[in-house]
């Protein structure tokens, strides 16, 4: 009998040094084998996990077809969504919560989280999908070395879930936690857009004031810069006194540009949230921002939009460790399935061109996955942790906050007492220094001094008067109250819909 002798030849995906493997031991050549091999079977980590290439993150054209400068509302959401008249033009007469509600019905930042709300909402069907049959089919060939390649089956199944001990109730039920999250993720962002209106309008009332201050100042030193002219023409005061009230009547002007760049800033920023021109408006701060802000009321924590985030957060890990914990347990299925043999035998029946069917119950269960679940369910277990610290961490940021505010507010009532009784002092010892300056004891600097200590104080009142007013708009935020204080309960906001 002749014998075949049959070579097999293992193609290895790594190198090993021809020229140098006579002249190797066996130890390192059982070594460089054993490299080999590792390499072949243990996955490389990524080179450029730590490193972040800008180019790769710049391959996109920015389209501002949707960011429009004056107020279009798209489509909203809901089927009770309201369309917005835009406006156009210069705006002369819109109100405190006027201004607030038209800037939350253009922001992206509010149809982004509303469309977030959206998205959740789909994974909440993707949950339920399971309830219903599962269809699946396909068509196969026989095997593809034996006679049977030619061979051509058409099969359809379908998997219906009996009884699987929650677990698709439990995901329907995380996913609708989420949902709720994501909605009161919308609250946080409402909130946050309302501060900024407000804000900017607090601060825009503020340095319209502070201007009519500094031209008040201009004025009451141009007169002073006068009577210098006059009586150093005269020869009755130095010639140095004209150039001394020059400069403090140029100090007063670089003081007015000063006040008129921070007007500027707060109006543009409006405009940018807005969409429109308001520089010509006048604001007037409602009264009811202060009444109705309940400075020194325990706020109510459950009301608070980023503790809602927080609290909802701890049902989310929750309801994922709960889970974790029934994945380990059996389901149980019927299962259904139909075969067709379109060209040779059904594998099925052994019949040609045979049509086969079955009924069947079907228990499945994960047994065993090297430990995943448990190291999932310690996963789970670990992120309510988390969720239930987030909670508290949350609780003392407001609270903190609530406190410095209160702080704030009231060392600045204080401040305007002490400030309201200077400029009082101010204004009799400039009229002093007038009558005392006209007789010759007093110099002009003098008289400049007490102009500009008159100015400067009612400056720093209305500053304090004004941080007042951005406090409580700040505290409005912090306790939740934005949707009760700038009316925003029960409208559509891009067809979202805050019901109290």
């Amino acid at each position: 009998m002749m014998k075949i002798r049959v070579t097999f030849i293992l193609l290895l995906p790594f190198s090993v040094p021809i020229a140098y493997v006579h002249a190797e031991t066996s130890t390192d050549y059982l070594n460089s084998v054993k490299s080999g091999i590792g390499q072949l079977f243990t996955p490389k980590p990524a080179e450029d996990v730590n490193k972040a290439s800008i180019r790769s993150f710049s391959h996109f054209q920015l389209d501002t077809s949707q960011v429009q400068e004056l107020p279009q509302v798209t489509p909203a959401l809901g089927a009770n969504a309201v369309r917005q008249k835009p406006f156009s033009g210069y705006a002369t007469s819109l109100n405190f919560n006027e201004v607030v509600l038209a800037a939350l019905q253009r922001r992206p930042e509010i149809t982004q989280s509303i469309a977030a709300v959206a998205a959740q909402s789909a994974y909440i069907d993707v949950a339920k999908a399971q309830y219903y049959p599962q269809l699946s089919g396909g068509i196969g060939t026989g095997d593809l070395t034996s006679g049977e390649r030619g061979r051509q089956v058409l099969s359809l199944s379908a998997t219906q879930m009996l009884y699987d001990f929650g677990k698709v109730k439990t995901s329907v039920n995380v996913e609708q936690a989420k949902r709720l999250q994501e909605q009161a993720k919308v609250l946080v962002t409402l909130d946050n857009i309302a501060y900024q209106v407000a804000d900017a309008i607090v601060n825009i009332k503020r340095y319209q004031d502070i201007v009519l201050i500094a031209n008040q100042q201009i004025k009451g030193i141009g007169r002073i810069a006068e009577i210098a002219n006059l009586r150093a023409k005269a020869g009755i005061s130095s010639q140095a006194d004209p150039i001394q009230a020059q400069s403090n009547l140029e100090a007063a002007q670089s003081n007015l540009i000063i006040q008129q760049t921070y007007l500027g800033q707060y109006q543009q920023k409006l405009r940018t949230l807005l969409g429109y021109d308001i520089s010509a408006i006048h604001w007037q701060i409602p009264e009811r921002l202060v009444k109705d802000s309940e400075l020194y009321r325990d706020p109510e924590f459950n009301q608070i939009p980023s503790m809602m985030v927080a609290q909802v957060g701890v049902e989310v890990a929750k309801l994922q460790k709960q889970k974790t914990k029934l994945s380990n347990y059996p389901t149980l299925n019927v299962k259904g399935s139909l075969s067709q043999a379109l060209n040779g035998r059904n594998p099925n029946n052994n019949e040609d061109d045979g049509f086969y069917n079955s009924i069947m119950l079907e228990a499945s269960s994960n047994f065993y996955q090297g430990g995943a679940v448990a190291s999932q369910t310690r996963a789970a277990s670990y992120a309510e942790e988390a969720a239930k610290a987030q909670v508290n961490t949350t609780y003392l940021e407001v609270l903190d906050q609530i406190r410095l505010i209160r702080e704030e507010i009231e060392n600045k009532q204080r401040q305007i007492g002490v400030l309201a009784a200077r400029k009082e002092t101010t204004i009799r010892t400039k009229e002093l220094y007038q009558e005392q300056y006209k007789l010759g004891t007093r110099t002009v600097v003098d008289l400049l001094n007490a102009e500009q200590a008159i100015h400067s104080a009612a400056q720093e009142i209305e500053a304090a008067r004004y941080d007042i007013y951005s406090a409580i708009v700040r505290y409005i935020r912090v306790t939740g109250r934005s949707r009760d204080l700038y009316d925003l309960n029960n409208i559509s906001i891009q067809g979202f819909e805050v019901q109290p």
